[in-house]
């Protein structure tokens, strides 16, 4: 049996269809998410319900500091590992999440490139990301021309490279080591609206579950330069309320409109990647949905 590798948009559903089918074919959960690695940052990364949590087990969550580095390269490692051990289990893993550098990670591969260098890395965040684009389409245009010059963090670790190595990254990609099992990979979508309506019902829940409270306590926290919660919506959107730049109303507001720009952005990334069997869970239940994934996995088994 193929593994199954549920992606899609965020506030999709993608968490309740992965436990629901977890139960039909007896699999465990692996989070792909790549903020919901982080303790103690549970309302900000809408990480799976605890109900859900305690109906099946699932890995890659909760395990490092919010200020430790964690990556594509450490998340394949971990993904290695805990696939194996589940299997070893007699188990199914279930890799389910929207991060598209953790997903690219396991269909394209990932490129054993220098690790990071701290020293580099905080040289190269103290400049604006326009310069940064610059001096990228100067040193490595074939990259250039394939990451966005908005994209500060890409645009940083491939300059990383070339100072390590000498080298642009693009040198380096099409030497991607696959992921050693075969995956089923299932794209999750449903009427843009609904979505909407989904992701504006989930920033409400958020607010209730105490996400002002939470992004107080980091804001309070001296963090580092390139600490991930600095570049996560609902804590970003929060840090500027408090620093008096607009209300908690205009806050909420921005983290709705935010989400949903990148749920957009999302769609926009999954829809160009090639190999992904989608399913429109418009008017479908979680369950229905994961019946539909199971029988897909069962075609496509040898």
């Amino acid at each position: 049996m193929r593994i199954p590798l549920i992606v899609g948009p965020t506030a999709v559903g993608k968490s309740e269809i992965a436990v629901e089918l977890a139960e039909i074919i007896s699999g465990e959960v692996i989070s792909a998410d790549a903020r919901a690695v982080y303790w103690d940052l549970e309302v900000g990364t809408a990480k799976p319900h605890p109900e859900l949590r305690r109906r099946v087990p699932h890995h890659l969550l909760d395990i490092v500091p919010w200020w430790e580095k964690y990556d594509a390269v450490r998340f394949r490692e971990d993904c290695e590992r805990v696939t194996r051990e589940i299997l070893g289990r007699g188990k199914i893993p279930i890799i389910v999440g929207g991060s598209t550098l953790y997903v690219r990670a396991l269909t394209v591969g990932i490129f054993q490139g220098p690790g990071a260098d701290p020293a580099i890395r905080e040289e190269l965040s103290r400049r604006p990301t326009e310069e940064l684009y610059r001096e990228l389409e100067r040193v490595d245009p074939v990259a250039a021309g394939k990451i966005r010059p908005a994209d500060r963090v890409r645009i940083i670790r491939a300059l990383e490279v070339y100072r390590l190595t000498g080298r642009p990254i693009s040198d380096f990609w099409g030497r991607e080591r696959p992921f050693p099992w075969p995956l089923l990979v299932v794209g999750i979508t449903m009427d843009r609206r609904e979505l909407y309506r989904r992701i504006e019902a989930r920033v409400e829940e958020m607010f209730r579950r105490g996400l002002v409270d939470e992004a107080r306590l980091l804001f309070r926290t001296k963090l580092p330069r390139e600490a991930p919660v600095l570049r996560t919506i609902g804590y970003e959107e929060l840090f500027d309320h408090f620093r008096g730049l607009f209300g908690l109303w205009e806050a909420k507001r921005r983290i709705a409109a935010n989400t949903k720009a990148y749920a957009r952005r999302q769609y926009i990334w999954f829809r160009r990647e090639p190999g992904i069997r989608w399913i429109d869970r418009t008017g479908r239940t979680p369950r229905e949905v994961a019946e539909g994934i199971a029988t897909l996995l069962r075609e496509e088994s040898p």
